[in-house]
């Protein structure tokens, strides 16, 4: 009679997964499967250890009939289970057949009982050269699948186009709702507290030299063309990016695109081409009412520590801004509400594992969202000024 009382499969990694059995009086055999290597093997121990430690098993065995590959740290995993089950001798075994290279690796007396040290850590530090190797066809498939994700998201907007009736309009009004109105409350906030920092801290200076009247200037084309468009996009990016990738990465791991294709659907239609459009909408429309919110706490702090009339100030700020100023700063807020859910959409359909995949989609999102954001910002400033 046997017992099987777990079986897991690493949260970290989907290659790998182990089965927890009783067999006779008091013992366990562990069914390994899949890829036993320095990805799963630290993980494994976390995982098993206390399973095992406190079963305190006169016998065990480790079945790796089922494992595609091991390295030597995958050996060292093995030999590491023996110590933690306290058995010795005939009464831990290895069962046959080996995976590939396995008897040799086993076999080491390196790894019996000697550098338990090397599975302290989860991820391992491999040979410089082969870590670069790895690194390097990673970010070739990733590019690979950009290029593919740009290439049928071309597409969907080309069916778009010759249907408009294929574009979801419930979705993309439902999208604009909450990537624009939901955000304006922060977005004036933030603009608000941003345009009187700014203008105090110009008052600050400019009394001295009898210029307050300038600060009404500072901030208004400070915001309009730099600022205005950034501080909207990073908060975009925090709320909506990162949502569009947690909400498209939620569906790929419960293989809900998957059923999408099935039905002959098609997800980049279906899911990216919404929230592309209607971020492009209301990005820009929220970069005007952050504009509008910072010149007015600019507005408070003229009127309140420099003695300027509220007609004044706005006189002054309409002189400043002309109206291909307010053109370049919307037309900037365009491009980076492209990037945004571009980005957000790419990192969901990447999502692949367990539920921390979700988690760590939409922090890439977020962080790859900002990069490309202040990126493309330089190249504007460079273009600007040729």
């Amino acid at each position: 009679m046997s017992d099987e009382f777990k079986t897991a499969h690493l949260e970290s990694d989907s290659r790998f997964s182990y089965t927890i059995t009783e067999t006779g009086e008091n013992g366990v055999l562990i069914r390994f499967k899949g890829v036993l290597d320095n990805h799963t093997a630290g993980d494994l121990l976390d995982s098993i250890s206390s399973e095992i430690s406190g079963r305190s098993p006169r016998t065990a065995a480790v079945d790796l009939s089922e494992v595609t590959y091991m390295d030597d740290y995958g050996a060292a995993a093995v030999h590491h289970i023996k110590r933690i089950t306290g058995t010795v001798g005939d009464t831990f075994q290895i069962r046959e057949p080996y995976p590939e290279n396995g008897r040799e690796l086993l076999d080491d007396p390196v790894f019996d009982g000697k550098q338990p040290e090397l599975l302290e850590k989860k991820r391992r530090l491999g040979p410089l050269i082969t870590r670069l190797g790895e690194t390097t066809i990673e970010e070739t498939k990733h590019l690979g699948f950009l290029l593919v994700f740009i290439g049928s998201v071309v597409m969907a907007f080309v069916k778009i186009g010759a249907n408009p009736k294929k574009l979801r309009i419930g979705d993309t009004i439902d999208h604009m709702e909450k990537t624009g109105v939901a955000a304006l409350p922060i977005i004036a906030l933030i603009s608000f507290l941003l345009g009187s920092i700014m203008a105090f801290m110009a008052a600050i200076q400019f009394r001295q030299f009898g210029a307050g009247l300038y600060v009404a200037s500072l901030v208004g084309f400070a915001m309009v063309s730099e600022l205005g468009p950034i501080m909207t996009a990073i908060v975009v990016s925090g709320r909506s990016g990162s949502a569009y990738a947690a909400e498209i990465g939620t569906m790929k791991i419960y293989e809900e695109i998957d059923a999408l294709t099935t039905m002959g659907f098609d997800p980049t239609l279906f899911l990216a081409a919404p929230r592309l459009i209607a971020a492009f909408i209301v990005v820009p429309i929220l970069t005007l009412f952050s504009n509008l919110f910072a010149i007015f706490g600019g507005l408070m702090v003229g009127v309140l520590m420099l003695d300027l009339s509220a007609v004044t100030y706005i006189r002054e700020t309409v002189e400043v801004l002309s109206l291909k100023e307010m053109a370049w700063g919307t037309g900037k807020s365009a491009v980076f509400a492209v990037l945004i859910a571009l980005i957000g959409c790419l990192q969901g359909f990447r999502a692949s594992g367990g539920a921390a995949a979700v988690g760590n989609a939409a922090t890439s999102a977020v962080v790859r969202s900002i990069f490309f954001i202040i990126l493309f910002d330089s190249l504007f400033a460079v273009i600007r000024s040729l």
